[in-house]
């Protein structure tokens, strides 16, 4: 895996046009300069240009998906470099692992919450540097004392005479100067952007429909395809009759894959009228008969056997013989689906010569390596458009929908646009897995835990996906947010079992493993405070004297959501607690009602957050109510269920979200000091499955092991309050 050393991080050369253009540094590598720059005896990675118009262009290594990602990454540079972050325009970056490399994962990926805390350091040092070269530059011209200039808003001024430069007039000059060893960065207190509520720099494009996102490409002679892949994991296409599909006004061709069919025509509603009259027979393969009963009796089975160890504290044996009360229980979360609103599409054409791609992914990189090794053509010959994400929540970190465009477009001698149907989405995600959770607890005489075992079960993510991170048998992705457990116990242990089950393509979403581990941990420690007739709350104070941030935030949101004020008979309150690899700390208090006919109404979500730095509080607040609406759609009602192999959702009458009426107030209330940046992306979700489940336990005294809750509820609880 590369290595991006934070220190090392800023270089300059000259740009094209006499310019300002400003990079990292990769140790160890050499690396291929940027087009139209001078060499030096390291190649860096540039990404930060200034023109002699005084143009300031960020190229984003990270993507922008709804997250705020275009507007919290400039701030980080314009702190710095003295300009307002509306001065900063953006470009996305081509794929390139060796210059645009997120530094935790050593490829240029966004996911996992990490671009605010990958590049705090890295994009204000490169401002700082630059904001230093521009001003001994402007000192050189003015024969000047350096100490005597000052930079603010894209000028460097003399203070004692008033005389100005811009950036602009000052970039060549900036670029032929020696980098400096050091810069100083700005201290907290000297933060004019950092901590402040800055607009969107997003938001008019998006508004006036100027923003492009992948779906939104054009492109001359263009047609437009739509697929109908194997229902069935494994499966392939037995026969295609074409005859009806062709006869449909507008069909142009159709292409036959060893796995799916694709129609293509002038727009979509021909194409997909033309998927409609196809007849394909289809051979299911060995998955035919499977159904979601199955997996869980893998899973089960898989549940009795020992796993890898990932954390153990203390004496579990001698702990558990001790205790005065053993609780245990199994819990179990199901396949989801992601449904971005922007379906999977990719635009591609193949050339003789070489292939071009238009789309929005996670991994762009990943993309182009995947369209190289379809088409057989070197990296080089591969050119990939990233546009803005219509959300991605893991599923854009995948890269089967442009390995399937490309295949397509292969047969094609045009561009061709692919867009799957919602239904096909539904139906051919990449899956957050099923997980079956054995989990137990002795408590002493007090009802205090002294023994905590947790037993994960199901599939191994990391290896698949990033080998190197997959260490020891332990995956670190299915074990988050249960290796870091907050609570003060003296003996913990927690295991993962892998147990694949290759009749559904599983993955990231919007934080895997951490959104079952949370639902299971902070329900269990609801179990556990009921079982010791204790208040949930005082119970989780208890236990956090080593975790002060945590028990910072539970004070805040349960004082905000008046936590023991008494509610209308049906009503209930849960809190949940967080704390996983993304290095924030969040506590929720979610107050719920179950109505007449038993359906769950939520009716407030109290959220306190520590995320350590915040860069723009009202990108925080954002990502937390969209990670709420997120966690409450999949807590209440989703699923994902086979039969025969087939996934039974199609689209959003079966497979249901959260709709605006339904939406309660979410109030998030933030925790501020000088830790490091923390994620923010996921947290949201992760925490909202146990704040509903205790909830609902509060109001009517069941216990719901199983999601999704509202189908829980109407099957029945496990187990009544003592």
């Amino acid at each position: 895996m590369t290595t991006v050393s934070r220190r090392e991080f800023v270089t300059v050369l000259a740009a094209a046009g006499g310019g300002l253009l400003l990079g990292y540094r990769v140790a160890g590598a050499q690396r291929a300069a940027p087009t139209g720059a001078t060499s030096p005896d390291f190649v860096p990675n540039a990404f930060i240009r200034i023109g002699p118009d005084g143009g300031i262009t960020l190229i984003m290594p990270q993507v922008e998906m709804g997250q705020g990602t275009y507007t919290s990454m400039p701030m980080l540079l314009a702190e710095e470099l003295e300009v307002a972050p509306d001065q900063i325009r953006l470009e996305h970056a081509p794929p390139d692992d060796k210059r645009y490399a997120n530094p935790f994962f050593g490829e240029q990926m966004t996911g996992a919450s990490s671009s605010v805390r990958a590049f705090y350091e890295p994009l204000r040092r490169a401002g700082a540097t630059a904001r230093a070269m521009l001003v001994a530059a402007a000192a050189a011209s003015l024969n000047v004392d350096p100490a005597s200039c000052r930079a603010q808003k894209g000028v460097v001024t003399h203070t004692p005479t008033g005389r100005t430069l811009t950036y602009g007039v000052l970039a060549a000059a900036a670029a032929a100067l020696p980098v400096p060893d050091k810069v100083t960065l700005k201290e907290p207190k000297d933060f004019t952007l950092i901590g402040t509520p800055a607009k969107r720099l997003d938001t008019p494009s998006k508004v006036n429909g100027t923003a492009q996102y992948g779906i939104d490409v054009r492109l001359p002679g263009m047609l437009i395809a739509t697929v109908a892949a194997s229902p069935v994991l494994g499966g392939k296409v037995a026969g295609v009759d074409e005859q009806k599909a062709k006869a449909v006004p507008g069909v142009r061709q159709i292409v036959r894959l060893e796995d799916a069919v694709a129609v293509l025509a002038d727009h979509m509603w021909a194409a997909k009228q033309g998927l409609v009259a196809l007849v394909i027979r289809w051979d299911d393969g060995p998955n035919a008969k499977v159904s979601t009963a199955d997996i869980v009796q893998g899973l089960a089975r898989a549940s009795q056997t020992a796993g890898v160890t990932a954390r153990r504290d203390g004496d579990l044996t001698s702990a558990l013989v001790g205790a005065a009360k053993k609780v245990e229980a199994v819990y179990e979360s199901p396949f989801l689906a992601h449904v971005t609103m922007e379906p999977m599409n990719c635009t591609v054409h193949v050339r003789k010569d070489g292939c071009e791609v238009w789309t929005g992914s996670q991994v762009l990189s990943r993309a182009q390596a995947a369209a190289a090794e379809v088409t057989g053509f070197p990296l080089e010959k591969v050119v990939v458009h990233n546009h803005l994400l219509g959300g991605g929540f893991g599923r854009r970190l995948e890269v089967d929908y442009v390995t399937q465009a490309v295949r397509i477009a292969k047969q094609v001698d045009a561009p061709v646009k692919v867009v799957w149907t919602r239904e096909e989405d539904v139906q051919h995600d990449v899956y957050r897995p099923y997980y079956y959770d054995r989990i137990a607890a002795g408590l002493d005489p007090r009802g205090t835990p002294v023994a905590w075992t947790h037993r994960i079960v199901g599939p191994a993510i990391i290896a698949r996906y990033l080998p190197p991170a997959f260490k020891d048998g332990i995956d670190i992705d299915a074990v988050d947010g249960a290796v870091q457990l907050l609570y003060d116990i003296p003996a913990i242990q927690v295991e993962h079992v892998r147990h694949e089950e290759p009749v559904l393509n599983t993955g990231f979403w919007r934080g895997v493993g951490v959104t079952h581990n949370n639902f299971v941990i902070e329900s269990f420690i609801d179990e556990l405070a009921a079982a010791s007739r204790q208040d949930p709350v005082a119970f989780r104070r208890a236990l956090l004297g080593k975790s002060p941030r945590a028990m910072a935030v539970l004070d805040l949101a349960t004082k905000e959501a008046g936590w023991g004020k008494p509610l209308p008979r049906g009503h209930g309150r849960g809190v949940a607690l967080l704390y996983s690899g993304w290095g924030t700390y969040l506590a929720q208090v979610a107050e719920v009602e179950i109505t007449g006919s038993g359906d769950v109404r939520v009716h407030r979500i109290v959220s306190a957050v520590d995320c350590g730095t915040i860069v723009n509080p009202d990108i925080v607040k954002a990502q937390i109510e969209s990670g709420v609406v997120y966690g409450i759609s999949a807590a209440l009602w989703g699923e994902v269920t086979l039969k025969n192999g087939r996934v039974e959702q199609s689209n959003f009458h079966n497979y249901r979200v959260l709709r605006m009426n339904e939406t309660p107030p979410i109030d998030v209330h933030l925790v501020r000091n000088g830790e490091a940046p923390g994620g923010i992306g996921e947290p949201g979700t992760a925490v909202t499955a146990p704040a509903l489940a205790n909830a609902i336990f509060a109001a009517t005294g069941k216990r719901l092991r199983k999601l999704p809750l509202q189908s829980g509820l109407a099957r029945g609880a496990v187990e009544h309050r003592p």
